[in-house]
C-alpha cells in the first residue's frame, strides 16, 4: 500500500495574503497604488483586523506594501529588496558582489534575448526602441542609468518568462550600482552601440545574433568594470597539466 503526500491547508494568513497581493497588482496596473484601510479590508475580507495586520506585514517583507501611519496601505514595487539586503551581508565586498552578478547576467541575460527575439510583441519593440532612444539622449549620467536598466527590464518583460523577470528585478540595486561604476570608468557610447544591435536582433526575430550581441555587450561591461573573470588558481592549474 502507497501513501500519497498529505496537501497542507493554506493558513487563514496564507489565504488572506495571497487575495491582498492579487488585488495589489490589480489596482497597481490600474494606476491605483493604494489599498483599503485594515477596517475596510477585514470587512471586506470576512476576517479579524489581527488577519488582515499579519497579511499586510507579510507582504510588507516580501517588498510589495508598505504599511504607514497616517497615510493608510500603499501599494509599491520593492519585490527586489528582502533579496538586495541578503546579498549586502552575505557579500560585503562590494567588488566580489559586482563580479558575481556579472557572471549571473552572463548566465541569463543572453537567454531572454534569445526568447524576446522569439517572442516579443510589437509593442514590446516599440518600447525597447523609446529606452534604446531615451538612453541615446540621456542629459545626465543618473538618466543614462535609469534608461540603461529600463531597457534590460524591458527584454526580459519581452522574453514572457516571469520568473526570470522577477530574478532581474530582484537584481535592480546591484545593477544600478554596476552601472554607476562602469559610467564612471566610461561614456555611454560603447552602451548605445551595442543595445542598438541587440534591439536590431529582437526585432528581426533573429534569437541567435540576440543572444550572441547580449552575451558581448555583458563582457564589455565587465571589462569596463575592470573585473577579470576568476582565473583557477595556480596549484588547480599545476595539478591540471599532470
Amino acid at each position: 500500500m502507497t501513501f500519497s503526500a498529505l496537501q497542507r491547508p493554506a493558513s487563514l494568513v496564507e489565504e488572506v495574503s495571497r487575495r491582498l497581493a492579487h488585488t495589489a497588482r490589480q489596482r497597481a496596473s490600474s494606476g491605483n497604488r493604494r489599498l483599503p484601510p485594515e477596517r475596510k479590508l477585514a470587512e471586506m475580507l470576512g476576517v479579524s483586523r489581527t488577519v488582515v495586520r499579519e497579511a499586510t506585514k507579510r507582504l510588507e517583507l516580501q517588498g510589495l506594501l508598505e504599511v504607514r501611519h497616517g497615510i493608510g496601505i500603499q501599494i509599491v514595487d520593492r519585490l527586489h529588496a528582502p533579496l538586495s539586503g541578503s546579498l549586502t551581508l552575505l557579500l560585503p565586498n562590494s567588488k566580489d558582489r559586482l563580479r558575481k552578478l556579472i557572471e549571473v547576467r552572463l548566465i541569463i541575460e543572453p537567454e531572454l534575448a534569445r526568447l524576446a527575439a522569439e517572442r516579443a510583441t510589437d509593442a514590446d519593440i516599440l518600447l525597447l526602441r523609446s529606452h534604446h532612444q531615451r538612453l541615446a539622449s540621456a542629459a545626465d549620467r543618473d538618466e543614462t542609468i535609469l534608461a540603461d536598466m529600463e531597457f534590460h527590464r524591458a527584454i526580459a518583460r519581452a522574453s514572457r518568462n516571469e520568473v526570470a523577470m522577477l530574478v532581474l528585478h530582484s537584481l535592480s540595486d546591484l545593477l544600478q550600482d554596476s552601472l554607476t561604476h562602469g559610467y564612471d570608468r566610461v561614456s555611454p557610447e560603447t552602451a548605445v552601440r551595442q543595445h542598438a544591435e541587440i534591439m536590431e536582433a529582437i526585432a528581426t526575430r533573429d534569437p541567435g545574433a540576440a543572444a550572441k550581441a547580449m552575451l558581448e555587450h555583458i563582457i564589455t561591461a565587465r571589462q569596463h568594470l575592470g573585473l577579470d573573470p576568476v582565473s583557477k588558481k595556480p596549484r588547480a592549474r599545476a595539478l591540471a597539466k599532470n
